[in-house]
């Protein structure tokens, strides 16, 4: 079986559960299609069109929905509030012992536990949400002639929508390849892309060719960047004692564990988008239930957070720090010590037990702010790109974070792919 992407999927559809496993991805991204393309009612499209114009930054949102947020569609919250809720209880694991417990020394049940509890916290984190989106898009005159019983009728269908996309996601990570939730995100942004092609030829201005060529140059930077970062790994070096049991020999010999320049993936983006919107529904929900100084108040903070600069340097901040967060959530240098050392294991010249673990922990500090940088800058890279040249919607879907994702999830699949056919390959024999 040759390295080649298209020999894998050639030679997975050979295989019947294989087979199986894409077909059944490819039909739940045709549901998630579809549920993309049914909008709420009430939207008036040359608002929506103009809200848009407006704020720029909700297209993100937009591709990250696969246009689920464009159409404001039943789905248009995407699997946001999910990640909220993911982010929220893996914050409280610093502060509260048993949470914490549960989740890094429970094992798989203690997963278990704590994803159900994420799904809990979905619900009220997509009401509100809902509520506070449909609030925002009606005083900006998108959603108009909407009665109450609308209204509630509305924010019911969106939660219901985003659980689902929820338990799509769950069944693919389950019965499919991959990770879910990181495909059916692919998913929308993949979605936008013939669109803003054909976009891009309707506006097509020859001045804009310099411009153009320029564009394609940064992304293919980008993309060999990403490919890079996503590689790129510090081998430490592990080797094993010798040890004897009845008349056999184990052990004596060296390997590598691999700690990524970049080990939190694209967690910390997708971690930065769910949070950066907050702030923005906070205040609308503010100024509506307010009068006075408040509802003022409150509206200023969403204009604030709605700047080109302010939410750049918010939206790199954000990125930065959740890099950091999320590697100390899942990278345990001590829980990796402790292993080591039961099965025998130890890094030359370093003792086992507590110094390995201060070792791994000093090798990742010194690692993670390359990969956070690195992260935080492909982030506001399409407002770069935008500045530099002048394509502003083509760059924001398929801008630094965009590829980020396209690139990290196709190597993922394939990842996997590759490794499925090499263990029915060596069933054959």
């Amino acid at each position: 079986m040759k390295g080649n992407p298209v020999n894998y999927i050639f030679e997975a559809i050979r295989f019947p559960d294989l087979r199986k496993k894409i077909l059944f991805i490819l039909g739940v991204l045709v549901i998630f299609r579809i549920m993309a393309n049914i909008p709420i009612p009430g939207v008036n499209v040359v608002e929506l069109k103009r809200f848009f114009e407006q704020f720029q930054f909700f297209g993100i949102l937009g591709a990250f929905t696969g246009g689920s947020f464009d159409n404001l569609s039943i789905a248009m919250l995407g699997l946001g509030p999910y990640i909220t809720a993911v982010i929220i209880l893996q914050l409280l694991t610093m502060v509260i012992p048993s949470l914490e417990k549960m989740y890094k020394e429970e094992g798989e049940e203690g997963r278990r536990k704590f994803n159900q509890y994420a799904r809990m916290l979905t619900v009220p984190l997509a009401a509100l949400q809902g509520y506070g989106m449909i609030l925002l898009l009606k005083r900006q005159g998108v959603i108009v002639g909407i009665s109450t019983l609308d209204l509630v009728s509305s924010i019911f269908v969106i939660t219901a929508g985003t659980i689902f996309l929820m338990w799509l996601g769950e069944l693919i990570t389950e019965r499919g390849i991959g990770n879910g939730i990181s495909i059916l995100i692919f998913a929308g942004i993949a979605a936008m892309i013939p669109s803003s092609i054909r976009q891009l030829i309707v506006t097509w201005d020859p001045s804009q060719l310099p411009y153009f060529i320029i564009f394609l140059v940064m992304v293919l930077l980008i993309i060999t960047a990403v490919v890079l970062v996503n590689e790129g790994r510090r081998n430490i070096p592990i080797s094993y004692a010798r040890q004897v049991r009845g008349r056999r020999l184990y052990g004596g010999v060296s390997t590598y564990l691999p700690i990524n320049i970049n080990p939190a993936g694209v967690i910390p983006i997708i971690f930065a988008l769910s949070i950066l919107f907050l702030p923005t529904v906070i205040a609308t929900l503010l100024a509506g239930f307010t009068k006075g100084g408040l509802s003022v108040t409150a509206l200023n903070v969403a204009n604030f957070f709605q700047r080109p600069v302010i939410r750049d340097i918010f939206y790199f901040t954000l990125v930065f720090a959740f890099t950091f967060f999320y590697t100390m959530v899942t990278f345990d240098p001590k829980s990796i010590a402790q292993n080591l050392q039961k099965m025998g294991g130890f890094i030359p010249g370093i003792r086992p037990g507590e110094q390995t673990a201060r070792f791994l922990k000093k090798v990742l500090y010194r690692i993670l702010p390359f990969g956070a940088l690195f992260l935080g800058l492909i982030a506001i890279m399409p407002s770069i790109i935008a500045g530099l040249t002048n394509i502003n919607v083509f760059a924001f879907f398929i801008g630094g974070t965009s590829v980020l994702i396209i690139v990290s999830v196709i190597m993922e699949i394939l990842k996997q792919l590759k490794s499925q056919l090499q263990m029915r390959t060596l069933e054959r024999f």
